[in-house]
């Protein structure tokens, strides 16, 4: 359960010292601060659409996650999934968007380590099948609480998104690294450029197909820099900004494409568990699940394509599924 004050001034006056940071892992562009709370050591952390281009590309003026937090929506996860937060408060940004302030444990110690090294089965497996138990528990789910549209999904990571980061002179890495990978992906693959370019001018017609299907709460961002182990058995999970209703194959392909370089076994096996995980939380998935997947494979390829222009085997798995998604929309 999170506390959520009524303002950052309420929040602050339970806390003590307090000293800035940086996350090595952060690439959004949030604040962070150490604080003491009573003997406990702790983390604030401060987002909103002023600092984090992550939230600008996916319209996210109204901090989302802030009102996640407020909805209680979260609290049947907490047997399985650690969000860390354990108070938050809203704050006025210095242009006058409402930001969040998060109160966080320190949970770095529990994370998987930076690194290129792979994953361990088990924990993947773990993190797999807390995933199938997340989506089952929010099975036939609708986005009542006003979280980020499935369409959203599909626009922070393209050209478009790179150019307006550029024109505010912001001086985050990912997106002059999304520009460079599409200008490398259209010199060097260019009738699959010309394809993901179909999507990035209309998002709506995947986002539309992939609506027909049975939705849930999804997270958005499964990356393993995300990902730990709590000592009380739990999975953490950082990051709750892109979540919203979609369908569940959305956070399987954006898995299999942002920890590419560390699953411990292949793709298909990855895919074969967690649909079998799904299962056994009691969601038939025989009637949609073919569909559905090639759908959400096409989307991380949009999503992420860019980034594996360098590696031909990489890229090349995800390029022959192109066809297939494309068919099916």
């Amino acid at each position: 359960m999170t506390d959520v004050f009524a303002s950052l001034d309420e929040l602050l006056a339970t806390l003590g010292g307090r000293a800035p940071f940086s996350s090595a892992d952060s690439l959004s562009g949030s604040r962070f601060e150490r604080v003491d709370r009573g003997s406990e050591r702790l983390i604030l952390k401060y987002v909103s659409v002023d600092d984090d281009w992550i939230m600008r590309a996916c319209g996210d003026l109204n901090c989302r996650q802030l009102t996640l937090l407020e909805s209680g929506l979260l609290d049947r996860l907490l047997g399985e999934i650690d969000n860390a937060v354990v108070a938050a408060a809203p704050f006025q940004s210095r242009h006058g968007h409402r930001g969040a302030a998060l109160l966080m444990r320190d949970v770095g110690a529990h994370l998987i380590p930076a690194g290129g090294a792979p994953v361990d089965v088990d924990t993947h497996l773990r993190f797999l099948d807390r995933m199938a138990g997340m989506h089952a528990a929010y099975w036939g789910w609708r986005d009542d609480v006003g979280l980020m549209p499935l369409a959203h999904h599909y626009v922070f990571l393209t050209p478009t998104m790179a150019a307006i980061e550029a024109g505010l002179d912001a001086a985050d890495p990912v997106p002059r690294a999304v520009a460079e990978g599409w200008a490398a992906l259209r010199r060097s693959r260019p009738e699959s450029a010309a394809a993901l370019d179909e999507l990035v001018a209309e998002p709506a017609m995947l986002a539309s197909a992939l609506a027909r299907f049975d939705l849930t709460l999804v997270h958005g961002d499964w990356k393993f820099g995300n990902l730990g182990a709590a000592p009380d058995g739990r999975t953490v999970l950082l990051d709750w900004d892109r979540c919203g209703a979609a369908p569940p194959a959305i956070d399987l392909a954006w898995y299999l494409a942002v920890n590419c370089d560390r699953l411990p076994h292949s793709k298909e096996e990855a895919i074969d568990a967690y649909r079998g995980f799904l299962e056994r939380r009691g969601i038939a998935t025989a009637p949609w699940w073919d569909d559905q997947l090639a759908l959400a494979l096409l989307g991380a390829f949009l999503q992420l394509g860019w980034s594996k222009i360098d590696d031909a085997a990489e890229f090349g798995w995800w390029d022959d599924r192109l066809a297939e998604g494309m068919r099916r929309l």
